[in-house]
């Protein structure tokens, strides 16, 4: 074979991925992107504090707007806030796509203390003595207008976590931790 010839089998080979690239649906592409902006907004109901605002804009987390997060989402009862973990964050913005649902997220609990952990946990033996709201990787809310029911089911699709479902107490708890479900 003469150097022509590679160079022109390399030409077509080239070509050919070329085309396959371009046959890819848009968004097996778009699923790299780092273009665009994921906004939250919470309401703290024990607190009656609110925050807004884009966590993540372009590829980069902003840290004003979490840092803000953090002290909304914060344990209301040691007054101690700690940082959420960014997997919290994408996991809610999934959530409440899914749900094409961009309201308020209604927060029960966020963040504990592992004293105020400790203290829930002698009352009620449905916290658990290790729980990831202690590492800022859990977080107990509601969707005002979403079914507990719905909000469970778009939360359990998803695979990111673990899903608990407290249909009484009217709210889902969801973290990042391993891929579970209860209630």
């Amino acid at each position: 074979m003469t150097i022509e010839c590679l160079t022109r089998r390399q030409l077509l080979l080239g070509l050919s991925g070329a085309a396959v690239v371009t046959m890819l649906p848009n968004t097996a592409q778009a699923s790299r992107s780092t273009i665009g902006v994921k906004d939250l907004r919470f309401y703290n109901l024990h607190t009656g504090e609110r925050s807004q605002g884009s966590f993540w804009v372009d590829g980069q987390y902003q840290s004003e707007t979490l840092t803000e997060f953090n002290q909304v989402l914060r344990d209301h009862r040691q007054n101690v806030a700690a940082p959420i973990d960014k997997r919290l964050f994408e996991y809610l913005y999934k959530l409440q796509a899914t749900l094409d649902n961009q309201d308020e997220i209604h927060v029960i609990s966020a963040y504990r203390s592992p004293k105020t952990n400790q203290m829930l946990a002698s009352r009620s033996n449905g916290v658990a003595k290790k729980s990831y709201h202690m590492k800022g990787m859990a977080m107990d809310i509601a969707l005002p207008g979403v079914k507990t029911k719905h909000l469970r089911d778009a939360a359990e699709s998803l695979k990111l976590g673990g899903v608990g479902f407290y249909p009484r107490d009217g709210f889902v708890h969801i973290d990042c931790g391993p891929v579970r479900r209860w209630g």
